[in-house]
């Protein structure tokens, strides 16, 4: 059953992760100063910590025996 858990644990997370981490990429923006393009980022990057340690948790729980 904690293998189960621990499955379900890690996909919810790594695709936490991946569309979270995409959207974080989004919201950045960029402008270009003395010649060099400089990005900064607006994004929230919470849910992104929160995924990684959902996915974390669940690597742990699979790996359990």
């Amino acid at each position: 059953m904690k293998k189960n858990i621990g499955g379900l644990l890690t996909a919810g997370g790594l695709v936490g992760v991946l569309y979270f981490g995409y959207m974080y990429i989004q919201d950045s923006n960029s402008f270009e100063a003395f010649g060099a393009d400089i990005a900064v980022s607006t994004g929230d990057y919470v849910p992104i910590l929160v995924s990684a340690i959902v996915l974390l948790v669940g690597v742990v729980l699979s790996r359990k025996k």
